[in-house]
Formats: C-alpha cells, structure tokens, sequence
C-alpha cells in the first residue's frame, strides 16, 4: 500500500497551522513535503515483507556453532509519541543447516524498526523472524536504545536507555547458551 504524500503534505500544513506557525515562511514552505518524505522511509517497514528483504539469500552450512551479529544500528519511531528512538541491536542465533546471508539480518532490523513501534515488540519480532525463516535451534535479540520521548519531554532523563531482550529455543532453555550469547555481545554491546 503506498502513502498518500498528497494528503500527508495536506495534513502537515494543518498541523503547522495548529501549532502558530505559519506554513507559507519561508523556513516551512517545503516542510510538508519533506515530512511526507520522511514519513514514507521511517514507516516503510509497515508495507514491507521479509520475505522480499530476505531474497532468498539463506544458505545450507552444517554448522552448530553460534553466529552473531552485533552492534547492529537501530532507528525507529515510537508509536506512542512519534518521536524517534535509537541504539544497538545484537543478534545470535545456531544455525539448523541454513544461515542468513550477512547482511540479511541488518536488513531484517530495518524491516521491523522502521514502522510506528516499541522496542519490546521490535525485540520479539526479529527474534521470532529469525527464528521461523531458518529453523534455528534458538535466536537470542538484544537491543540497547535511547528513546526521545523520554528524553526530551516527559521526565527529560538524557542518559536513560532500555535495554530488551528476547531468547527463544536453545537460548531460552540453557543458561550456558545464553551467557555465551551474551558475553560474546559484551555487557554494553561493546
């Protein structure tokens, strides 16, 4: 489903309107436009299919080995407040005779942080994908981010920063996986 910019531009101008300004200076002349714009990108995992990202790009390695991919960057838009959150994600995940192209997973993370979200569902939602699309014998999906509605409005904490996680599978079952998983991502990512 494609955006309407037309009406996006519309409603912009209004709202512009609502807050005393005035949408024909010339600092905003273009401000509907470039809104819509952005909007389309920061919301274009909402129209969006893994399946299309993942382009079949899944390949057969007998391997039971963990693979990990962290530092992952994550921008996305909080649902609640529409104001952007940002940070890390960290992905591991063992392989049951298929992996994901490289940079699959990153992609993967664009997919689902680029549409009105929380960061606990966003969690989940790349783990589970992981999961599903190669039959892992378990995913771990953490992410550290920073949350502007929390930061600038609000309670107005600049050094808060949440930290999710989701393990399923052998990550969710064995302790020793997990703290593998995590010791290898660091503490902090790092």
């Amino acid at each position: 489903m494609a955006l309407n910019i037309n009406r996006i531009e519309s409603l912009v101008r209004e709202l512009l309107i609502e807050i005393g300004e005035d949408p024909e200076r010339e600092g905003l002349v273009k401000t509907p436009n470039r809104v819509a714009a952005a909007l389309e990108f920061l919301t274009s995992g909402a129209r969006a299919d893994p399946d299309t990202v993942i382009n079949e790009a899944i390949f057969t390695q007998k391997t039971n080995s963990m693979v990990i991919v962290k530092n992952i960057e994550v921008y996305s838009l909080c649902e609640h407040h529409m104001l952007p959150f940002f940070g890390r994600c960290h992905i591991g995940y063992i392989p049951s005779g298929k992996v994901f192209g490289l940079s699959k997973l990153a992609r993967l993370v664009d997919l689902y942080a680029r549409r009105l979200q929380i960061q606990e569902r966003l969690t989940e939602q790349i783990s589970q994908v992981v999961m599903d699309t190669i039959g892992a014998q378990g995913v771990g999906v953490m992410i550290e981010a920073r949350h502007l509605c929390m930061m600038m409005r609000g309670v107005q904490k600049q050094n808060s920063e949440m930290i999710t996680s989701s393990v399923v599978g052998t990550f969710r079952d064995s302790a020793a996986t997990r703290e593998e998983f995590l010791a290898l991502i660091g503490s902090r990512g790092n």
